[in-house]
């Protein structure tokens, strides 16, 4: 919000300078965003009048001007700009005078000078070479009882400062200079001038029919007809500077008024044109297909969710937001009707975002208008039309029919003591909100406040102690300095930090990426099989209205934008957390009921798993690269893998991780369906773990060296085509000795082969069976192992083999 800071002295001006208001402002509450001049510094610049202005005798486009400045005698001025003619008063620069610097950054200085062989003494100005406005098309004209010779700074108040106030939602009560004055008043001491409106004599007996049909959107409608008003007159000057500080430009005398009044007391209103009204009006919801055509130019389409006022034909205006385009008042305008009202908050919030626009009406209406001021308004607006525009006023038609209940709400001063942390006494909390005036009753310990119209934000205890600290000051609160010992948190030696996680993963090639928890929910249907995600009341977006249960559908996206950019490969990785639904939780300051939020890592990898080379073409990345890397991650802790369906990865390239038993994770190819569904040119690899299972690690425990040699043995056994590694490695271990055998390695696999001709070289295996030689090492920490020992442990092994798999040694 922004407004002139004489304004607001005008309500309330306390003995401080420009730069303490604002930071006594900021201190109670309501942030000064900025503060800065009306007008840049100028100096020698005063009202002048054109006395004559005759053709310049050398120039078509210039002018001779004698013009009286006050300096005793008539300058003679050449001017080129289209306005220049007798009987106006403009601003003059007189010889010597500083303006405001040009595009080159440097003061432009005025100096006697010919121009086309004339003298001039001085120089006519526009709004635009004196920085008030970006206005060129002419002299700025002044008031015609602008005093000769007067400082145009002071004619115009241009030693006046802005200011621009960041206001939370909170405080609605501060949309307005009153308003801010009100809080200026509490903040400083000094008096509170409110203006008594004096009520308008009704000089007519019409009243426009008007029926509240929804209660819970209107809770109060005033309105009064105005018959016999002149809109073509001139907005006054003053009232058009003021608009223009206030952010807001200047359209017609009438609309003007409305502005004004909004921005001085916080009270939108609406102004209709009374003769485009068909019957009387009607406030209620609308109903689906009416459309609108705004003031905007916009045309929108309203539904039984959206407040409307509409005539006996169509609808009129968008409740509390913007009038309608059919009712607008204009040049041709003689008889209007002054509409205030009270609109519920909730019937009004979310309305002007819905239509991809907004008001200042709405965004007032929306936080809460004090409903108790419509009719003082309504006269407010009715004074400002009747002395501009002439006219005269009917009888006010004020129909009240649900206004908010004020609820009374009680604090402790030992609370607040405790909260704000000071020591305070009732009567130090009962004075900083009288000075608010609010109704205090006091009790034993206790204050307990009725909440003004004006204040929709006192609801709770808290609320109250926050006005108790803003009046006391926060720059008034004592700096008291911890006094519980800080012991540092020091990790166990058995677990590495997310950071070591997160360096592990760029050492192996991945880059990190950052992404919402908030994901699609069909992502958690096909990535995650989540047909019950978690899902969010307010979503910051439509695509984006549920909790991930999986980081994997984040990913995807991430490899999806790159690709869409020509990226020719990616690998990425996220730490993050995910949201899954588990009863057995309970709240806690870290948990939220029912919901269980673990941290995971995932990786995706996608095109070649090497960067070009000039050696040869690289290969692509495939499952047992990513295998690899996840391997590498958990190192030293080995994990086993076991094949898996997940509702994301392929049925045959996917696997999942467990690690002492424990299922921590998948690594597989995406999907086929999906890879097509997200159009992929191959599928993805991905992993996917729990955090807590990757940053475990085991602590080192130092062993000797072995002292004696290991023996090797090389096995190849025929098993069916179906046996796994993993199976035969089981088994291998199930009939050995872990003291003795210290390593098992698979070293080939031999399968028949068919040529050309249709032999198959069998190489004694049939169909359907496979050879798999395998490198035993043995050893001991007592002796030197016999080959009766080694013998004995790899009969042992083949019968194991024999037995458990049917596997026999391969001739």
């Amino acid at each position: 919000m922004q407004f002139p800071e004489s304004w607001l002295r005008e309500f309330c001006d306390p003995q401080l300078s420009s730069a303490e208001l604002a930071e006594t402002l900021t201190m109670g509450g309501f942030e000064v965003e900025e503060r800065r001049p009306v007008a840049p510094p100028f100096a020698k610049v005063v009202v002048g009048e054109i006395k004559e202005a005759e053709q310049h005798p050398n120039a078509d486009r210039l002018r001779v001007c004698q013009v009286d400045a006050g300096q005793g005698a008539l300058l003679n001025i050449v001017c080129g700009a289209p306005n220049a003619r007798v009987g106006i008063k403009v601003p003059v620069a007189l010889v010597g005078a500083e303006l405001p610097p040009g595009e080159d950054g440097k003061p432009f200085l005025i100096q006697l000078g010919k121009l086309r062989g004339v003298e001039s003494q001085g120089m006519l100005c526009s709004a635009r070479e004196l920085k008030l406005s970006e206005d060129h098309g002419g002299l700025l004209e002044l008031a015609a009882d602008a005093p000769i010779g007067t400082d145009v700074r002071e004619v115009l108040k241009l030693d006046d400062s802005l200011l621009t106030l960041k206001l939370t939602p909170n405080l609605a009560h501060g949309l307005s200079v009153h308003g801010i004055a009100r809080e200026l008043a509490a903040l400083t001491g000094a008096p509170l001038k409110t203006p008594e409106i004096a009520p308008v004599a009704a000089a007519l007996e019409v009243k426009l029919p008007v029926k509240v049909e929804a209660p819970e959107l209107c809770g109060r409608f005033s309105g009064r007809v105005v018959r016999g008003v002149d809109t073509k007159v001139a907005t006054p000057a003053w009232m058009v500077d003021r608009l223009a500080r206030c952010g807001q430009r200047s359209v017609s005398p009438l609309v003007d008024i409305s502005n004004y009044v909004m921005f001085e007391y916080g009270q939108p209103s609406h102004i209709f044109d009374l003769d485009k009204i068909h019957g009387g009006l009607s406030v209620r919801w609308g109903r689906p297909g009416e459309q609108l055509k705004l003031l905007n130019g916009n045309t929108v389409t309203v539904d039984e969710k959206v407040g409307v006022i509409a005539d006996d034909r169509e609808v009129e205006s968008l409740a509390g937001i913007m009038g309608g385009d059919a009712t607008a008042v204009s040049d041709d305008t003689r008889n209007i009707y002054v509409e205030a009202a009270f609109w519920w908050p909730e019937s009004i919030q979310g309305r002007s975002r819905r239509f991809n626009f907004s008001t200042d009406a709405g965004h007032r209406f929306e936080r809460g208008v004090d409903p108790s001021r419509t009719v003082a308004i309504i006269e407010r607006i009715t004074q400002l039309v009747v002395d501009i525009c002439g006219g005269e006023a009917g009888p006010i038609d004020d129909q009240t029919l649900r206004l908010p209940k004020a609820k009374p709400v009680s604090m402790r001063v030992a609370r607040a003591a405790r909260v704000i942390g000071m020591p305070l006494t009732q009567a130090q909390c009962a004075d900083a909100l009288r000075r608010l005036a609010l109704p205090v009753a006091e009790g034993d310990g206790t204050l307990i406040v009725t909440p003004p119209p004006h204040r929709f934000d006192l609801l709770i205890e808290e609320d109250l102690i926050e006005e108790v600290a803003r009046l006391i000051g926060y720059n008034n609160l004592p700096t008291t300095p911890p006094l519980a010992p800080i012991t540092a948190r020091v990790r166990a030696e058995a677990q590495r930090g997310n950071a070591a996680v997160r360096h592990r993963l760029a050492a192996l090639g991945y880059q990190e990426t950052i992404n919402f928890s908030f994901v699609e929910a069909h992502w958690e249907q096909d990535l995650a099989g989540n047909e019950n995600p978690i899902k969010l009341l307010n979503p910051i977006a439509s695509q984006m209205s549920v909790m991930r249960s999986s980081l994997i559908g984040s990913l995807l996206q991430v490899l999806k934008f790159n690709l869409d950019r020509k990226a020719p490969r990616a690998r990425v990785f996220e730490l993050g957390r995910v949201f899954l639904r588990d009863d057995s939780v309970v709240t806690t300051d870290s948990t939220v009921k029912g919901i269980h939020q673990p941290m995971r890592v995932a990786g995706l990898a996608w095109g070649d798993a090497d960067e070009a080379r000039w050696e040869g073409k690289a290969q692509r990345t495939d499952f047992f690269d990513v295998k690899g890397d996840v391997e590498a991650l958990l190192a030293p802790r080995v994990a086993s893998f076991e094949p898996v369906q997940h509702p994301a990865l392929h049925p045959g390239r996917a696997a999942r991780l467990l690690l002492d038993g424990r299922a921590i994770g998948v690594v597989g190819e995406l999907h086929p369906r999906w890879r097509q569904k997200w159009d992929f040119a191959h599928a993805p690899v991905l992993f996917e773990l729990e955090l807590d299972a990757v940053t475990a690690r085991p602590v080192p425990v130092a062993q000797p060296v072995p002292k004696h040699q290991a023996v090797e043995r090389d096995i190849a056994v025929v098993v069916a085509e179906a046996v796994t590694h993993d199976a035969l490695m089981q088994a291998i271990r199930a009939a050995s000795d872990a003291r003795l055998l210290r390593e098992i390695s698979l070293f080939d696999i031999y399968r028949p082969t068919v040529g050309r001709d249709g032999a198959v070289a069998s190489g004694g295996l049939a169909q359907g069976e496979k050879s798999m030689a395998v490198r035993l090492s043995f050893n001991s920490d007592a002796a030197t192992l016999t080959d009766e020992q080694v013998e004995a442990a790899v009969r042992a092994i083949i019968e194991q083999l024999g037995a458990r798999l049917g596997a026999r040694m391969r001739a």
